[in-house]
């Protein structure tokens, strides 16, 4: 399979179609679930999908290495080429990574400000022209409505989509009435998509639960494969 060909049939065009055409450049979106569920796979199979369309994405890490990271990418690449049998499998990878940048940050004593002045300057300064952001590992239980709406402002002034990671903690209930989890309560209004993560027997379950204006619980028909990590049709 040619990689045009790739894109146009990744069920990711599922979760596009159902919220009215994805996220946008200046949107916000969250994929929420406990520890362990996949939050990370998800993100990194968002990010692929960008890739081989030819985005340019920054991979921003709160966690204490990198090269778990690099390998979620790897893997999945992997996943997707095998399982579509993708032409010239290593002359896409190779370009893959030349449009990928993986940053580090820690959680600790570094503030949302100086997280944002280098993301800023890998984009401006380093002629990065990123079109999305992955940040994975981010501590909304430690963060407040400021620095997300700081985060918000920089991805409409730079025209880039943000996609987060929550961890959800605590005991359950986790979620309120509409299925929005309580930790994320504050933050609703500034993301336009919020997908949930539930594990079921076999699979993991795609929710959306937010999808711009509207606050839904709706099943999109989408799994995350325990066995290649990578999104799929249930």
């Amino acid at each position: 399979m040619i990689k045009a060909e790739l894109v146009k049939r990744s069920p990711l065009r599922i979760l596009e179609k159902s919220t009215h055409g994805g996220l946008k450049a200046g949107e916000l979106g969250v994929v929420a679930s406990r520890k362990g569920v996949g939050k990370t796979a998800c993100l990194v199979h968002i990010a692929t999908d960008k890739l081989l369309q030819g985005h340019h994405v920054i991979h921003v890490s709160f966690a204490g290495r990198t090269d778990h990271i690099i390998s979620w990418y790897e893997d999945i690449f992997r996943e997707i080429a095998k399982k579509r049998n993708l032409e010239d499998a290593m002359d896409i990878h190779d370009e893959l990574v030349k449009h990928r940048v993986i940053m580090n940050f820690s959680l600790d004593g570094i503030p949302m400000d100086q997280v944002l002045k280098s993301l800023r300057a890998m984009i401006n300064d380093g002629g990065f022209a990123a079109d999305s952001v992955i940040v994975d590992g981010f501590d909304f239980d430690g963060t407040n409505v400021d620095a997300i709406r700081q985060i918000r402002k920089f991805a409409e002034e730079l025209g880039i989509a943000v996609w987060f990671s929550a961890s959800l903690r605590g005991d359950d209930p986790l979620y309120d009435k509409n299925g929005v989890p309580f930790a994320l309560e504050p933050y609703t209004d500034l993301v336009e998509v919020l997908i949930t993560l539930t594990p079921r027997q076999e699979f993991v379950h795609l929710g959306l639960i937010k999808d711009h204006e509207r606050i839904l619980q709706e099943d999109l028909h989408l799994k995350l494969d325990s066995k290649s990590l990578l999104i799929a049709e249930e």
